[in-house]
Parts: structure tokens; C-alpha cells; sequence
């Protein structure tokens, strides 16, 4: 079972970069993140076309995630529990969660982590209460003991080998120590982050922003991550990352990251 998440920043604008890429790479679950679309608009068809089930929780204009996937899907929740600070509904559609059927089941749950900037201030504090959210809802799905994968957009830089030039994002709220110990806080309670797993270099990046030829430079930063339950750990066959789709025509600022398991 491939599992990918690949941050489009926008469906309308990857409506052919997209599909393309799912024929390439032939993933059976692609969790995608800022679809920017609601679900009525979401042009579904087209995936269905090529053999995906489609789930989405979209969101006008903003944010918005989906699941595309070849194997049956069961279970299938929209939301992260939990409120704001300030105990207001969060509205922000931000999180899915389905389970595939495959040889065995696994667990997914799809996440666009918030941004947080400018930190500090209201947008940073609410992504360190979604990432406490989000730690309750992962002790949640450990305590079953069964195979689990937190795949998304994290929009955190977890260590200074995760950027090129790490010293321009100190003050950044992907790279700022809170967000940065909220992540290993999560990795603490028994998650196994895909990639690191496989491969510990520096230079592995899945995020090249638009602006000042981030790309051209190589001034990436690695954001999309992978982190699995110690049931689906154990079934990690490969693991990478399709940086190639980057230098495409009409790319998305971020690239697919993938995780093989034998399920």
C-alpha cells in the first residue's frame, strides 16, 4: 500500500499537474492538503476516472483537505476534536481521517497544520493549541494498538538540517522552539517519522517557495511529513520523495512524500 500526502495549493491551479503526477507515481492514498475548494466544487470526477475514491472537507477560498484513494475507504471523520483557545468551534477544515482496506487496515489521518505566523500572536497560539489538539487526538489512536499514519502539510521544521539556510527562519513560527517541541512531543509518545527512518541526510526537502528562486537556489525546507504508529512502522517497505514534480509545469511550492507499506 503506497501512501503519499502531497500539498497542492489549490485544486483548480493543479488540475492538470496533479492528475499527472497520480499517474506516474500510481499511489493507492494520496491525503492532499489546501484543496482551497468546497466540497461541491471539488472536480471529483476526474479522480474517480483514474480509480480513486474521493473524500474531501473542503473550505472556500482556504485551507481545505482531502483522501484519494484506489482501496475501499471505511470510517471516514471530518474535523480535529477539540476547540479554539478560546472555546469556540474550530471552522477550519483542516483534518481527515479514514480507514483503508487493504490486506489489512490502516488508519489515516490526512492534516493541514496551521501556519502560525506572525508569532507572536493570535495565529501562533492557535497553532500550538491545534498541535495539543492533535497530540490528544494521536493518544487517542495509539491507545488501539493498531496501524496509524499522520500524514500532511506540518508546517514545522523539525530540526536545522530540515532547511537550507536554517538561520533565516529563526523567528519563524515553523521553526520556532514551541512548534518545534510540539512535534517531538508527538514523535515522543512512540511515532516513527518515515523519512528520518530510511534516511538521515541533510538536504532533504519538500517545500521551495515561489518567491526569490527558492527553487533554482535549492533554499528548501523539509515541512511534509510522515509519522506512523509502531504497528505501521513495522510494515514500512520504502519510503520517498518526489522532488522531481517541483521543476514541473505549473508545480505546487511543496512535493509529494511517500511511505510503501506491506498492507
Amino acid at each position: 500500500m503506497k501512501l503519499a500526502t502531497f500539498n497542492i495549493n489549490g485544486i483548480k491551479a493543479r488540475i492538470e499537474a496533479l492528475p499527472r503526477w497520480l499517474k506516474e507515481a500510481g499511489p493507492d492514498v494520496v491525503c492532499l492538503q489546501e484543496i482551497k475548494s468546497v466540497d461541491a466544487a471539488f472536480p471529483r470526477e476526474i479522480f474517480e476516472d483514474l480509480g480513486y475514491h474521493v473524500e474531501t472537507h473542503g473550505q472556500k477560498s482556504f485551507n481545505g483537505v482531502a483522501i484519494l484513494s484506489r482501496l475501499p475507504l471505511e470510517d471516514v471523520t471530518r474535523g480535529l476534536p477539540g476547540e479554539n483557545p478560546d472555546g469556540s468551534p474550530d471552522e477550519q477544515a483542516r483534518w481527515i481521517e479514514a480507514t483503508v482496506i487493504g490486506t489489512r487496515p490502516v488508519r489515516v489521518c490526512g492534516l493541514y497544520l496551521p501556519n502560525g505566523n506572525p508569532a507572536p500572536g493570535p495565529k501562533y497560539d492557535y497553532k500550538l493549541a491545534w498541535m495539543a489538539r492533535m497530540e490528544a487526538r494521536v493518544r487517542a489512536l495509539l491507545a488501539l494498538e493498531e496501524p496509524v499514519v499522520f500524514l500532511g502539510d506540518y508546517n514545522v521544521i523539525p530540526q536545522a538540517e530540515d532547511a537550507a539556510r536554517p538561520e533565516a527562519w529563526i523567528g519563524d513560527a515553523l521553526f520556532l522552539p514551541e512548534s518545534r517541541a510540539a512535534f517531538r512531543r508527538m514523535l515522543n509518545l512512540g511515532l516513527t517519522e518515515a523519512i528520518r527512518i530510511r534516511d538521515s541526510r541533510p538536504g532533504l526537502y519538500t517545500f521551495w517557495d515561489y518567491q526569490a528562486n527558492s527553487w533554482e537556489r535549492g533554499n528548501g525546507i523539509r515541512i511534509d511529513h510522515l509519522l506512523m504508529s509502531p504497528q505501521a512502522a513495522d510494515l514500512i517497505q520504502e519510503t520517498g520523495i518526489d522532488k522531481e514534480v517541483r521543476a514541473g509545469d505549473k508545480p505546487s511550492d511543496h512535493v509529494p512524500v511517500w511511505v510503501d507499506l506491506a498492507a
